[in-house]
């Protein structure tokens, strides 16, 4: 289990490090340029480093994804839903790409897309049958925004129509040949 090992000594600005190539590093360094005086009452300990005891760490009891840029495990993290199933899957895909990448986060907003699916199929499982229209929020929008839920059911219908019909139609040219 890797943690996160930084102490407060970690903080402390080193003279021999160079941050030039970081853009924008450094461009509160300069007290006569200071974008928030006078609000701020400047006291150059933030230049010193922290001098706080770090806090007991959150244990690890269930996995937890970590971002490539940063291996070891946050201060705190989320428990309530482990990576699990297909969702789970394509999560620790993603979590193999930096974060500035397509490769990352296509996929999470794809596991997010499967996850509701899942839920939806163990919701079923257990016989409990979700409140669909509830949970999209359409009874909400039929009250306080009749037109552009109208607008919404149309563009739904039209997609379906579009996609049985092209669905329909490659059938008959399979059955006709």
């Amino acid at each position: 289990m890797l943690t996160d090992e930084t102490k407060p000594s970690d903080f402390k600005k080193s003279e021999n490090s160079d941050y030039s190539h970081i853009k924008g590093w450094g461009i509160d360094a300069d007290p006569e340029n200071d974008p928030t005086y006078p609000i701020k009452k400047r006291t150059n300990a933030e230049h010193e480093g922290y001098s706080w005891e770090r806090p007991a760490q959150q244990p690890e009891t269930v996995e937890i994804l970590k971002s490539v840029e940063r291996p070891n495990l946050t201060a705190v993290f989320g428990t309530a839903s482990p990576p699990e199933g297909i969702n789970g899957k394509i999560r620790e895909l993603a979590f193999k790409y930096s974060e500035s990448s397509y490769g990352r986060w296509l996929p999470l907003m794809l596991a997010d897309r499967i996850g509701v699916v899942e839920g939806i199929v163990d919701d079923l499982k257990k016989g409990h049958v979700p409140n669909v229209f509830a949970e999209l929020g359409w009874p909400a929008e039929w009250k306080h925004n009749k037109k552009g839920f109208l607008l919404k059911m149309a563009l739904i219908g039209a997609g379906t129509a579009v996609a049985v019909s092209l669905l329909t139609s490659k059938k008959k040219t399979e059955d006709e040949d």
